[in-house]
């Protein structure tokens, strides 16, 4: 099964698809941190973002996607533009009828980690050690939408 994972943002954008194999065990398939030009018109980053989107899908043809869940703070401008974001990948999850879950920033510790305040350092310490990743260095971004992968993996069986 390819899972396809997202940490949605406007400017970075995590991406991964993981595979889940028939003895349970995940590797990853695919994953960057898609950035838009903070130059370039809102709207158009949006497009910039739902073409990449629709690329990795028509690309890898994920069976099953999760969404890391929109964490409010003190910014809500920054909340709403990311809200829009996460309006483009589900719209595009399920337009090309692929089920999309989301998971909370707290669920998605807990997953990885055991302990729902970890931080960065912490998840990125612990996703790779659940899964080989690439011999580069890597954003939070994108190990925040490997570490929603792995999530929606390890509950894969309770959502059906």
């Amino acid at each position: 099964m390819l899972i396809l994972a997202f940490d949605p943002g406007y400017q970075r954008l995590g991406i991964a698809i993981i595979r889940k194999n028939q003895n349970s065990e995940e590797d990853l398939v695919f994953s960057e941190c898609f950035e838009t030009n903070k130059e370039t018109d809102y709207f158009d980053r949006l497009k910039e973002i739902g073409m990449r989107v629709e690329q990795i899908i028509q690309e890898y043809n994920p069976e099953i996607a999760g969404i890391e869940g929109l964490f409010f703070s003190k910014n809500t401008k920054t909340a709403l533009k990311v809200s829009e974001v996460r309006g483009v990948l589900i719209y595009l999850c399920k337009r090309n009828e692929i089920p999309i879950y989301e998971f909370t920033p707290n669920q998605i510790k807990v997953a990885i980690t055991g302990y729902g305040q970890s931080d960065k350092k912490a998840i990125h310490d612990i996703v790779s050690r659940l899964i080989t990743l690439p011999e580069r260095k890597m954003i939070d971004d994108e190990v925040d939408a490997i570490a929603c992968g792995l999530t929606l993996s390890a509950h894969y069986n309770t959502l059906f």
